[in-house]
This record gives structure tokens, sequence and C-alpha cells, in this order.
């Protein structure tokens, strides 16, 4: 097969990793760790102007294949992408009301917060609700290759993501 007829590498082939939601944290580290070492700058210091830039592609590559996996939404966007269910996450607005309304009071009392340990709570809850989210994902994603589910859930993680920033910076107002 030639160079230009392969197909391009997955943010998952890039690790030798299988595509699947739930992977091991520290393999793909290691894994990481191992990539990036392989096209450091000082291993082409050396070499022509071609194989730096080649080396910095890859390095740009890996980075960017890096963060799809480290971050849990981007990388049910992208398994739910390559099964043709795009997440659609800034056209498709649906949401279940129950989750939109809890969202609401969440922001309405962090607005509120008066102290840390206030805070502190908004922010264990949601974590919680995120790792039941992530827990979600999964099974739709992995177990079940229900798509449009595993799109559904990380939709509402990609907006319990932001309100966990949001609630970080209101903490950093306290410290």
């Amino acid at each position: 097969m030639s160079e230009a007829s392969r197909p391009a590498p997955t943010p998952f082939s890039i690790f030798g990793l299988a595509p699947a939601f739930r992977i091991d944290a520290e393999r793909l580290e290691a894994a990481y760790e191992r990539a990036i070492l392989k096209v450091h700058p000082d291993r082409f210091a050396g070499r022509s102007a071609a194989e730096r830039r080649v080396a910095e592609q890859w390095s740009a590559r890996i980075n960017e294949a890096h963060a799809i996996l480290a971050d849990p939404v981007r990388r049910a966007a992208w398994l739910c992408e390559a099964a043709g269910t795009p997440v659609e996450a800034e056209t498709n607005t649906r949401m279940p009301p129950d989750f939109l309304l809890a969202q609401i009071e969440r922001r309405e009392a962090l607005e509120s917060a008066k102290t840390l340990d206030a805070v502190e709570a908004l922010l264990a809850q949601a974590g919680d609700e995120a790792r039941r989210l992530e827990a979600e994902i999964a099974a739709a994603a992995d177990d079940e290759k229900n798509w449009p589910k595993a799109a559904d859930a990380a939709r509402r993680l990609m907006f319990l993501q932001r309100f966990i920033g949001e609630a970080k910076k209101a903490r950093g107002a306290f410290l």
C-alpha cells in the first residue's frame, strides 16, 4: 500500500489503543510519552529541514491525539463521529428538561454561594454527575454501540464541564 493510500492514523492508533470510550489513562500517558520522545526536536537537530518539519507535524498530531483521548467529551465526540453520529454540540441544543432545570438551579446556587464550602459542595455534586455521565457514555458507546445515546450523554457532559470550569473559577475567588 502506498503512503498516499494508507488511511490516516486515528487518535487511538497513534497510541496503539483500541477505539473505545473506556481507556486506561496510565497506558495512554505511557504511550504518549513514548510517541512524543520519538519526534522530540533534539532527535532531529542535525537532520534536514524536511525531516525536522515532518517531526514537528508528527509532534502536533501526537499532541492533538492525546488531547482528544485525555478529555472524555472529546473522546466521546470522536467515537460518535467515527460511528456516523456526530455530537453536534453547536447545533443540537436538545437537552432533557430535568437536566436543564438542574443546571439552572446549580448555576443559581453558584451565583449565590457565599462560602468556599458551598462552592466545594457544588463542585463535588457536579463531579459525581460527570462521573455518572462518563459511565453512561461508556455503556452506550462500548457496550451497546448506541451512538445517539452516547452523543446525547456527551452533550450533557460538555454542558456540565463548562459549569465545573466556572465553579473552579469561583472557588479561586475564595482562595
